[in-house]
Order: C-alpha cells, then sequence, then structure tokens
C-alpha cells in the first residue's frame, strides 16, 4: 500500500483519482482548495484550504503531512483553472491569474512536498496538450496555452533536477474531460468522464519510472510532444 498526495481534490479529475485510489486500498491524502467534504466517508484524508497561489497554506499543507511521519509515494498535482480568451480582449489580470495558479501552483505544492517525498517517489503535474507548442496548430486560448506550457517546463525542470534523487517526474495530459473547466469551451469534441481520465491518469503514474521520467504522457498512453 503506497501513500498518495493529490492536490486539487475538490471534484473532477482530481477527486476521481483520489475515490479509485482508495477503492483500491491504496492511502490518499487529498489537498483541496474548499474544505474537502466530497472526501469524507471514501477512507480520504482531506487537508482543508490548501491555495496553491498561497506560500502559507502549501506550507501548512507541509506541516500536515510531517505530523504524519510518513513518506509521499507518489504526488499528483491536478489544481487547475481555465479562462477563455482572444486577441483583443484579453483580460491581463486573468492572465496573470492563471498563471500564478496553473503554473507556479505544482512549482509552489511540489517544493513546499519535497522533504516528504520517499526516495523513490514518483511526481505528477496535470497540465493540458494545449500547452504544447509542437501540437499548437490554431492558437487563441492566450492565457491557458502560455500558463500550460509554462507548467510543462516545470516538470521538466524538476524532471532534470528531482531524478538525480530517484525521483520520476511526468508532465500528464488527462484528455478533453467533461467537467466545470471545459463546459464553456466552443467547438464539437468527444469528451470524456473523469472517472475514465482518472483510470488513465494513474496507470501512467503507475507505469513511470526513471527511464521514463521527463516526458509528457496523454493519459491513453500516447506521448506528446513538448
Amino acid at each position: 500500500m503506497a501513500t498518495f498526495l493529490i492536490i486539487g481534490a475538490d471534484r473532477g479529475i482530481g477527486l476521481a483519482i483520489c475515490r479509485q485510489l482508495a477503492a483500491r486500498g491504496e492511502t490518499v491524502v487529498a489537498a483541496c482548495l474548499g474544505r474537502g467534504e466530497a472526501c469524507a466517508g471514501a477512507g480520504i484524508e482531506a487537508i482543508p484550504g490548501i491555495d496553491v497561489t498561497s506560500g502559507s497554506a502549501v506550507a501548512r499543507m507541509a506541516e500536515t503531512l510531517a505530523s504524519r511521519d510518513s513518506s509521499v509515494d507518489c504526488l499528483i498535482h491536478v489544481a487547475g483553472v481555465l479562462g477563455l480568451d482572444a486577441l483583443g480582449r484579453l483580460d491581463y489580470d486573468d492572465v496573470h491569474r492563471q498563471i500564478e495558479i496553473n503554473t507556479v501552483g505544482p512549482l509552489r505544492a511540489v517544493e513546499a512536498a519535497l522533504p516528504r517525498l520517499a526516495p523513490d517517489a514518483k511526481v505528477g503535474i496535470v497540465t493540458s496538450r494545449v500547452g504544447s507548442l509542437a501540437d499548437n496548430g490554431t492558437g487563441g486560448m492566450y492565457a491557458y496555452r502560455v500558463s500550460k506550457a509554462g507548467a510543462n517546463m516545470v516538470a521538466l525542470n524538476l524532471h532534470h533536477d528531482l531524478s538525480k534523487r530517484g525521483i520520476a517526474v511526468a508532465a500528464l495530459h488527462p484528455g478533453m474531460v467533461a467537467t466545470d473547466l471545459t463546459k464553456d469551451i466552443p467547438g464539437d469534441f468527444e469528451y470524456i468522464t473523469p472517472d475514465a481520465a482518472a483510470e488513465g491518469l494513474i496507470r501512467r503514474m503507475d507505469a513511470l519510472t526513471l527511464e521514463t521520467s521527463g516526458r509528457f504522457w496523454h493519459a491513453n498512453g500516447e506521448e506528446l510532444p513538448w
């Protein structure tokens, strides 16, 4: 039985990951922005009030982990936001907000949790293929694309640092998932459920090794270009 830390576990993909891991008997610690009510009764330990833009909040998360006196075997950072924009009507406050949550957030959270990671731990950062430079064929979604490209760089940088310590790191794309985050995206897409995305992401983390560290993976197992 391994200990998993899921950051951004209030709902959607993060909550689905927590429930599936708990169901297979893992120890699950859920860092939630809210109070973590959805985790109650599912064998999941919730740490409430963890805003990844707040240094004091992530420090409190680290203190809670330290008080458990156990190591984290796998950290999956899911917390993120998506805002729609277009050239000519950019809201720069929102651009900053998305970068703070989507790019700086995972870096801040992983760094805070680092002392609690097991020597052979795994770290997964849920980003998005829209952050891929090579995969951008349509443009638009400036803040989200930029913030997720930054998150990809965070994951790759962490790989270079943490692989020296025996810790494997992956950037993860969950697929086009039907959640509150994606409901306003215009267009016709084949959406998958949060449960299906969670299954794929868990498989990717189960399969992650130092040999496959430092790569960008679709939940379906496809390797994506940076």
